[in-house]
């Protein structure tokens, strides 16, 4: 073989080591059920589609594409917020989806996937608010309200980052779903929503000028899948997130839901 096609059958190899790498079988379950519990309350990644009533976004894509590569059959089942980790803890479901943010203290309770997602929070208002433009001018508007869910990211956020460390602060008016945050703060009743960059701009773009994002970012926070205590289910599924992210397809998603897909609410 000469030198040039030493050359050449060596930079093949480099090119194509990563592609071999994650074209490597991933784990195969046999066509075994798995149940996955979501809340279908934040768009874009899981919620209800209002044309068809169809249960759709960037999580479903994402876990139908995971379950078929792995060989497993998805059956999705709902529950509110509030009950997901400990159900999923309980063992009453097989993987938990949501938007869930990884942090320690949830760690006590389930296993997390490698994250599939990271994301900031930012503030979301009216089209038309002027009476503050960040979180520390609103932090001292002292009518404002926030609107949010217990337990969650942006509760917590709220709560530390916007207000005064209280968690009972009467300034935070508590709702069941995301999409009721939403409502209230488009109907008056709250004056502002916490919710990740890419959610926050689908709802904005949406919107037709009634919301808008304003200041910075509050935060940083990785998304992932939960899974009971020490499931079997937790090594295969990182590999194929890792298979997805290396192949592309999640940057096909985020395209799809982020920036082509206009939500009807």
């Amino acid at each position: 073989m000469t030198k040039s096609k030493l050359l050449l059958a060596g930079l093949l190899a480099l090119v194509l080591a990563p592609v071999a790498a994650f074209a490597q079988a991933l784990p195969d379950l046999g066509g075994r059920q798995v149940v996955v519990v979501t809340e279908n309350a934040y768009p874009p990644l899981q919620f209800i589609d209002a044309k068809t009533g169809k249960q759709i976004g960037w999580e479903y894509d994402a876990m139908n594409e995971i379950a078929k590569r792995l060989n497993f059959k998805v059956e999705y089942q709902n529950t509110s917020w509030d009950a997901m980790i400990q159900a999923v803890s309980d063992n009453q479901y097989n993987i938990g989806m949501t938007g869930i943010t990884i942090k320690d203290d949830r760690k006590q309770k389930v296993d997390f996937s490698d994250p599939y997602m990271r994301s900031e929070q930012f503030m979301l208002v009216r089209g038309d608010e002027s009476r503050f433009t960040d979180a520390k001018t609103f932090g001292a508007f002292k009518d404002g309200l926030i609107g949010a869910q217990a337990g969650t990211t942006p509760f917590y956020t709220a709560v530390y980052s916007v207000l005064d460390g209280n968690e009972q602060n009467p300034r935070i008016k508590l709702f069941e779903t995301f999409g009721a945050t939403v409502q209230a703060l488009k109907s008056g009743d709250v004056d502002v929503v916490l919710t990740d960059g890419t959610a926050g701009k689908g709802y904005v773009d949406a919107s037709e000028g009634k919301l808008k994002l304003i200041g910075g970012p509050l935060g940083t926070e990785d998304f992932g899948f939960i899974f009971p205590k020490g499931s079997d289910l937790v090594k295969p599924v990182n590999a194929a997130i890792a298979a997805l992210k290396a192949d592309g397809t999640f940057d096909a998603l985020n395209k799809k839901w982020f920036l082509d897909y206009k939500m009807g609410q």
